[in-house]
């Protein structure tokens, strides 16, 4: 069969190479074309070995850095640019007329791909399904009219959609594979410092966000938190890793690197999940990374910082307590939020602080990732996914 999948960000990107795995397996004879990234690209590549998968109209179609966006005056900026990568999408699916058209997230975009191919006669599925619990339920008129199968990761999801009447397939978190089955998982601290040359000192992860616009945002925060830890003497010895975004460059971060902060401060592209693995605490941009942190058992704090415009609006038509998904899952506080005013070098350093100093305050937080992983369910899920939506396909 042929499926055609668009993924818009770098966590989709992530998902979306997991499920190709699974769909390869299930169906050795698939054929994929794709919107997204490196890594879903490099599982394409692994398969291209097979003579009868060798066909030059699959593979990626375009990277997601081209339109990888977030935020309502961000999106207004780039809208010319979205709406050409919507006509263009489908066109391609029009053109290559494929048996399934998969979105994972990425609602802004995904959802105008989901009116017309519906409307075109091609089957559907919702993969990670658009955060409608938190804003803009209206959208779930959308998902009921326009998907044929919503599947879900997260388990406060289920008895929100139960309550809306909308089917859905959860098979658990994907993320707890891409963990489990990490190199940084498997690596000790000792062979990640040296493969990436680092000297054998203490690590604090600093990310930053994926989004250019984030990284704006947060970079000058985080390098002002670096120099204060760093100016303690108890932290003068550590090292502060920024976890380079996947399709960011140098010249992203260069900005706010100088000659003296560049002696303890270091960018890492393509070592997220080592470095988050390996530090002693992290201030993570929420998002999946913050689930990955969780999940890793790396104490955390996240900070987030966005337009104020954004914000404004944000604070009008969310719904949600928390913005972390780890805090959602179980419902509390398992890791602080410093989000706008609130987050700012001195609210950073005391609470890094806090949970690297106090032992108690540290285990109570690791109880809380505990409770977090255990709500997401057992390893599989990205294979037990895409043999789901083998058999819906096949009905």
């Amino acid at each position: 069969m042929r499926y055609y999948i668009i993924a818009g960000e770098a966590s989709g990107d992530l998902h979306g190479s997991n499920l190709m795995k699974g769909i390869y397996a299930e169906d050795p004879h698939a054929e994929i074309r794709f919107w997204g990234g490196d890594l879903m690209e490099s599982v394409w590549d692994v398969f291209q070995n097979i003579p009868h998968l060798n066909a030059p109209e699959t593979g990626l179609v375009r990277h997601y850095k081209e339109g990888a966006v977030m935020g309502f005056v961000e999106v207004l900026s780039k809208a010319r640019k979205l709406l050409s990568n919507v006509t263009f999408c489908k066109n391609d699916i029009m053109q290559w007329k494929p048996d399934v058209v998969i979105l994972i997230d990425y609602p802004g975009f995904n959802f105008k791909i989901a009116e017309f191919a519906h409307n075109a006669g091609f089957k559907v599925f919702y993969y990670i399904a658009p955060k409608v619990w938190a804003s803009r339920e209206g959208r779930i008129r959308k998902l009921k009219k326009y998907v044929d199968r919503l599947f879900i990761v997260f388990p406060f999801e289920k008895p929100y959609f139960d309550s809306k009447g909308i089917r859905y397939i959860y098979k658990g978190n994907p993320l707890v594979d891409a963990v489990d089955n990490s190199r940084a998982m498997l690596e000790s601290k000792e062979d990640f410092y040296v493969r990436a040359g680092l000297e054998n000192r203490p690590v604090i992860a600093m990310l930053a966000g994926s989004r250019k616009t984030e990284i704006n945002t947060m970079m000058p925060v985080l390098t002002e938190f670096a120099a204060k830890m760093h100016a303690l003497p108890q932290y003068s010895g550590y090292q502060f890793l920024i976890a380079g975004a996947p399709a960011r460059s140098m010249k992203d971060y260069e900005p706010w690197l100088t000659e003296e902060n560049s002696r303890y401060i270091k960018v890492l592209f393509g070592e997220t999940q080592s470095i988050i693995r390996h530090a002693e605490a992290a201030v993570v941009n929420s998002g999946t990374a913050s689930l990955e942190t969780a999940l890793f058992c790396t104490p955390q704090v996240v900070g987030y910082i966005t337009n104020p415009v954004t914000y404004w609006i944000a604070r009008k038509i969310v719904k949600i307590r928390y913005i972390s998904l780890g805090n959602l899952i179980v419902d509390r506080l398992a890791f602080k939020e410093f989000i706008q005013d609130d987050c700012n070098s001195d609210a950073l350093v005391k609470e890094i602080r806090e949970l690297i100093e106090n032992t108690e305050r540290r285990e109570r937080m690791l109880d809380n990732y505990g409770d977090i992983r255990a709500a997401l369910g057992g390893t599989g899920a990205s294979a037990a996914v895409a043999k789901a939506m083998i058999q819906e396909l096949a009905r």
